[in-house]
């Protein structure tokens, strides 16, 4: 078959993208940026680049298209995010009802309760948008996704791991209903096509049902970690989305909607598709332990924190891949490669996360925090894959513009709070017969803020910089 595959950079995107090419499909992944698809190398990828808040004109679907997968939200966008997603829903609509497709599957949340949260209530908003085409539409709903990477699992594991003891405010008694994210997966390829689930909607959910203290507890439990949780009535929702927000490595705009969502119960109506498609659901721990075998191998396929969407970040972040030369302060420092040259790459390869930055940690982690009490990312988000790096991949608060381990260039981009724009480069280049590692961090001031912001940080430049190029460039 030939299938749409929108949100193809996005955590349910780059985990279906593989099993679909298994399957011997040929996959149209729909991006807003075709220079950061980040999927791999194969002759039945197309790739179409659009923006389904505001497509260019003359864009268009194949005509022979078989099934599209919407696998797009925005709750961590600022504004209107209800809006947003309606405005997706309709212009992805349109599109795809100007062609012959024969089935939309959308993935979306649990919505059994009378009262939703709004993040809920845009997603049966999205329902109605697609159900309103003449393309019939399959409906998998969703509530916590557990598997290596997922927002839900990383909140879970910042809390757990971070806090022996949590006061916790009263929703972690709310109930829910997790699945792995290998069911998602087989839940999504299995419906394709399958006409008995046209102008359907099923709740999937594993196994078990438990409140959210009782995941946070077996999630201590698999991790081998003794915790003690304690509930209290009076933490207010805005009070508990900064509690999210400083202990974990969300966005607050997605705290203030997880929290907004945590409060309703979401457990599954009962039905019988997993047994149709010959699914076993797993049990919530069991999910927990596969997530963790994949960390500690190194195979985590993609992370929430990665998607634009999860930090607003600007979606045409990529056209900053030319540094730009004027109006612009610098800071270049090279070292002469006494090493060898791989050695030196994988060095500056594994930057960041739990790595740190080779030279004045304390300096960065301070500096992490204080981005998140201004409202910033901080360098709560890690990384990742500890050696891997692609262009898009959140990075502490960087984001990876270029990472050409073949060219010797890696190029980040700031996305802390700064009053202007920032850049850091590192490269390695042949001069005078010798290795050369070229370290550039250029600033683009904003004002006359900016101006005093790069004086102001000269010392500490001139610290950390000069102390990370030498940790990067020795033998």
């Amino acid at each position: 078959m030939k299938i749409l595959l929108t949100g193809a950079n996005g955590y349910i995107g780059q985990r279906l993208l593989p099993v679909l090419l298994e399957l011997g499909h040929t996959v149209y992944c729909c991006v807003r940026n075709k220079r950061r698809f980040d999927g791999p190398t194969h002759e039945n990828i197309k790739i179409i680049e659009v923006d389904f808040l505001d497509p260019a004109p003359g864009t268009v679907f194949p005509d022979d298209i078989d099934v599209a997968f919407f696998l797009i939200h925005a709750m961590s966008t600022k504004g209107d995010f209800a809006k947003k997603e309606s405005q997706t829903a309709e212009n992805f609509l349109s599109l795809v009802g100007a062609t012959q497709c024969r089935q939309i599957i959308y993935l979306s949340g649990i919505v059994n309760e009378d009262e939703l949260s709004d993040h809920l209530n845009s997603r049966f908003e999205v329902e109605k948008i697609l159900r309103s085409g003449q393309v019939p539409v399959t409906v998998l709903r969703a509530g916590i996704i557990v598997g290596s990477g997922s927002a839900s699992f990383e909140i879970i594991r910042d809390l757990v791991e971070k806090l022996p003891v949590m006061v916790a405010p009263k929703w972690l008694n709310t109930l829910c209903q997790p699945i792995a994210i290998r069911n998602v997966i087989q839940f999504l390829s299995g419906v394709m096509g399958r006409e008995n689930t046209y102008h359907q909607d099923f709740d999937i959910g594993g196994p078990d049902v438990l409140s959210y203290r009782q995941m946070l507890l077996q999630f201590a439990e698999v991790r081998g970690l003794r915790r003690i949780i304690i509930p209290v009535p009076v933490m207010t929702p805005k009070l508990s989305s900064y509690w999210l927000y400083f202990i974990t490595s969300t966005s607050y705009r997605l705290a203030q909607n997880l929290v907004d969502s945590m409060k309703i119960n979401v457990i599954c109506r009962p039905n019988s598709l997993a047994t149709e498609l010959g699914i076993e659901l797993l049990p919530y721990k069991t999910a927990v332990e596969l997530a963790f075998r994949r960390i500690e191998q190194h195979m985590v396929v993609s992370s929430w924190k990665d998607a634009f969407s999860s930090f607003n970040t600007n979606p045409k972040l990529m056209e900053y891949i030319e540094v730009p030369k004027f109006g612009c302060f610098k800071d270049e420092k090279t070292r002469i490669v006494t090493g060898h040259e791989d050695e030196v790459l994988d060095r500056i390869w594994r930057l960041g996360g739990q790595q740190g930055w080779y030279y004045g940690n304390v300096l960065w982690k301070m500096r992490g925090l204080l981005d998140k009490m201004v409202g910033g990312v901080g360098l709560r988000r890690g990384r990742t894959h500890a050696h891997q790096l692609h262009a898009g991949d959140s990075l502490d608060f960087w984001r990876v513009l270029v990472a050409d381990r073949v060219g010797k260039r890696l190029l980040l981009y700031a996305e802390m709070k700064l009053p202007g724009d920032a850049w850091l480069e590192f490269c390695i280049s042949e001069k005078n017969g010798e290795s050369v590692l070229t370290q550039t961090a250029t600033f683009r001031p904003r004002g006359l803020w900016g101006r005093l912001y790069w004086y102001a940080m000269l010392p500490f430049h001139f610290f950390l910089f000069g102390g990370m190029v030498g940790r990067l460039g020795e033998g």
